[in-house]
């Protein structure tokens, strides 16, 4: 399926804005991440860009993904990309994760909205400015971004690092890996200083 076609149905079943930067933020994360593991960029870029695609249709973790699946097959996602979406759910869909870009999805899809977080926050709204140290900083306060669950975060970093990277993904290495991601797109996600003024 080429990217194109995928941004069809994103912006179809997605109106929010920030549910959009959301979504491109996870794609280039795992775009990020399947150059440097040898895997196909295109594909896990398209579980990235799908994952939260029927949210505002299956706002509920009962049914999302898993009433989303349908549609995305019914129009010709591959299956691989499929079944990573389902798995970033498993307490929905009974997907487990077993393939590096399930374990990959799961570990770039929450922390990406704390870095989004760290950056409007900040007067220049510029991700290219973020450095992994604003983001430890709100971190450590439990009120910043209080809906982002960081122990999933600890969590899915440490499966995504032990089934991949041998254990030597350290959390903030990825948090670093996951802002680098970003910021080579901050004109896409709007977070390239235009929110200042």
């Amino acid at each position: 399926m080429e990217r194109d076609k995928a941004w069809e149905i994103l912006t179809e079943h997605v109106q929010d804005p920030g549910l959009r930067r959301h979504m491109l933020a996870v794609e280039a994360a795992m775009r990020w991440y399947a150059e440097r593991m040898g895997a196909d960029p295109e594909l896990w870029g398209l579980a990235g860009l799908l994952h939260d695609f029927d949210w505002e249709i299956h706002p509920t973790l009962e049914g999302h993904p898993k009433e989303g699946a349908p549609i995305l097959r019914r129009r010709g996602v591959p299956e691989e990309v499929i079944t990573a979406i389902l798995s970033h759910n498993t307490a929905g869909t009974g997907v487990e994760r077993s393939r590096p870009i399930d374990f990959a999805l799961l570990a770039c899809d929450e922390i990406t909205g704390l870095i989004i977080a760290a950056t409007l926050v900040r007067p220049a709204k510029d991700i290219r400015r973020i450095k992994v140290k604003s983001v430890k900083r709100n971190w450590k306060d439990k009120l910043f971004c209080a809906a982002v669950d960081r122990q999933h975060i600890i969590d899915a970093t440490r499966d995504f690092s032990e089934r991949c990277w041998d254990g030597k993904l350290e959390l903030w290495q990825h948090v670093g890996n996951v802002i680098t991601a970003m910021q080579g797109i901050a004109a896409e996600l709007e977070l390239d200083g235009r929110m200042a003024a």
